[in-house]
């Protein structure tokens, strides 16, 4: 049994695997803002799922930036309860068994490449645009290495403010003083579209990629992709272009995610 998270800020989504192949069953519980009480729902929904089958692996996602050990979160601005816990050691005491943590966009962009829109391509970026923004490399169907992660978000896109500044639901937030999904106005979106450009051109440049994926709530909801291409297309930057595609498996990325990760142990 390969039990399998995606934890979020809002919601926990636990699911379980038989064959390393496929989702079997799974549930949707709400994210409890202290870590102790977390780790409650957490280990009664997985209890729920596995009854008393003995665990194999534990593998999912976080929404932050784990420490060097990959052993806990340590910074996690929408759980900051969450901070400095030790997650990896409650996981192994609960289930006795092996247990990978991995941020959770880079788990979302693991399960695009592997079982979603960049399926069959060698090289893929993905970038998830919500409440921040997310995004990791994968090459040949695994995470690529890096020193602290992947923080598309943070990158400075005019010389002084961040990507998330202008497309994050939380920068949205700060600059219109109202819920990403609140604003209509065509207008504000065509901005949020050519600054996404922005980012994606930029990873272009640094990541090389066959194709470019697109996911996340802002993203699937609120952002037109094709002026994002277009946008890209105009800079000019690059002789040839990846596909720019949205992604496919919507909230469940980071489950396949997990399932792919636990397919490469």
């Amino acid at each position: 049994m390969y039990l399998l998270f995606d934890i979020g800020a809002t919601n926990m989504r636990i699911a379980i695997s038989r064959d390393k192949e496929t989702i079997v069953d799974g549930r949707i519980v709400p994210t409890p803002a202290d870590f102790n009480e977390g780790m409650k729902v957490f280990q009664k929904t997985a209890h729920e799922l596995c009854g008393d089958i003995p665990v194999n692996v534990v593998v999912g996602g976080v929404p932050g930036i784990l420490n060097a050990e990959k052993s806990g979160l340590i910074n996690a601005p929408n759980l900051e309860e969450w901070e400095d816990a030790l997650l990896k050691g409650s996981m192994e005491e609960m289930f006795h068994c092996s247990v990978h943590l991995e941020n959770d966009a880079a788990l979302g962009a693991l399960g695009e490449a592997v079982f979603g829109a960049g399926r069959g391509k060698s090289i893929v970026a993905y970038f998830t645009v919500s409440t921040g923004v997310g995004g990791a490399r994968i090459v040949n169907g695994k995470l690529d290495e890096s020193a602290f992660g992947f923080e598309p978000h943070r990158q400075i896109v005019d010389g002084e403010h961040t990507l998330g500044h202008y497309i994050s639901g939380s920068g949205i937030k700060k600059r219109y003083g109202k819920e990403a999904k609140d604003i209509d106005d065509p207008v504000a979106w065509e901005e949020a579209a050519r600054w996404l450009a922005v980012g994606v051109n930029n990873a272009i440049a640094l990541w090389s990629p066959n194709i470019f994926v697109l996911g996340g709530a802002v993203m699937r909801s609120r952002i037109p992709v094709e002026k994002v291409k277009s946008s890209v297309e105009e800079f000019g930057h690059f002789p040839e272009f990846p596909e720019i595609v949205m992604a496919e498996l919507g909230d469940a990325s980071g489950l396949y995610g997990a399932l792919a990760f636990v397919r490469s142990l």
